[in-house]
């Protein structure tokens, strides 16, 4: 009987994906901002003890299977965006000594040396950033009150350009390129009191947002990713503690789907896709910036 239902779990498990753990960082985190390129995965920046905003950089390099220390950011920063494009990882706005910033950095493995591009047109964190044909979008955030803002940067030019604003100004959400279109997804409303399940899709061509189906688990501070022809979101907070869903959306059908859960809840931190995986390092064990983790851990969706 008990082998009966450890084969019936492991077939459930299977059913809705697959989690596994990897080697810890060296430095536990949260509100850290996460990116990949070329194989391997960057957080950077957050809280670590005391809420301070962090300088520290880590990369993991799934092929050698260990974490190494970068040169650290410039200034410290948390709640910020980040993403991979061209060969080097981009730093966006977030929060740096108590307020929003519009301070942006470049990183260049191959010198592992920062160096400053053009800031955003306005200070925001908790915002989202998503490349999508050659350039990074910048959607939402948060300043004194919301933002819809929508920023794309141009690594060719070093200059942004305004776009269709978010319908629904919000911070602490989720935006996912797939298919040639942006996806914004949950967030919240001032707070994490009033968290939101929305759904919205960019369509480039029309510079037009559209509402989808939304979110099952209503969320903010979640960790997103596309792989395949789907998207997932995981993780987030609310005024209980934090959500350890495993949420994925079909584009193709406006459907949403539960999947296995996360082994613990975590917050404020991202996701990055390689190899067929999806990694989620760092974030907050409870609510709120007290509680930074070190785990990393790899989810493998199920074959559909």
């Amino acid at each position: 009987m008990i082998a009966l239902l450890v084969s019936l779990m492991l077939a459930a498990g299977a059913a809705g994906g697959t989690w596994a753990q990897g080697p810890t960082l060296s430095s536990a985190r949260t509100e850290n901002a996460v990116a990949e390129l070329n194989g391997k995965i960057y957080v950077i920046g957050g809280f670590a003890s005391g809420n301070d905003d962090e300088r520290i950089v880590q990369m993991y390099d799934a092929a050698r299977g260990g974490w190494r220390l970068l040169a650290p950011l410039p200034a410290g920063v948390n709640h910020a965006g980040a993403a991979g494009l061209d060969g080097k990882v981009y730093v966006i706005g977030g929060f740096s000594s108590g307020g929003p910033t519009t301070a942006c950095w470049a990183y260049d493995p191959a010198t592992d040396q920062w160096h400053a591009i053009a800031p955003l047109p306005r200070a925001r964190g908790a915002l989202a950033v998503a490349v999508l044909d050659g350039k990074i979008h910048a959607v939402a955030g948060i300043a004194n009150v919301d933002l819809g803002d929508h920023d794309v940067y141009d690594p060719a030019t070093n200059e942004w350009s305004s776009r269709a604003p978010l319908p629904n100004p919000r911070d602490h959400l989720g935006l996912v390129a797939l298919d040639g279109k942006l996806y914004a997804i949950g967030g919240r409303f001032g707070n994490y009191a009033h968290n939101s399940g929305i759904a919205q899709m960019y369509d480039p061509a029309r510079d037009a947002w559209n509402d989808r189906a939304p979110m099952p688990t209503p969320r903010s501070g979640i960790a997103a990713a596309a792989l395949g022809a789907r998207l997932y979101v995981f993780g987030g907070e609310n005024p209980r503690g934090v959500f350890d869903q495993t949420e994925s959306y079909d584009p193709a059908t406006d459907l949403w789907s539960e999947l296995t859960p996360m082994p613990a809840g975590r917050h404020g931190t991202g996701a990055a896709t390689l190899d067929g995986r999806i990694y989620i390092p760092a974030g907050g064990a409870i609510n709120g910036g007290s509680k930074p983790s070190d785990s990393l851990w790899y989810f493998t969706p199920p074959s559909r």
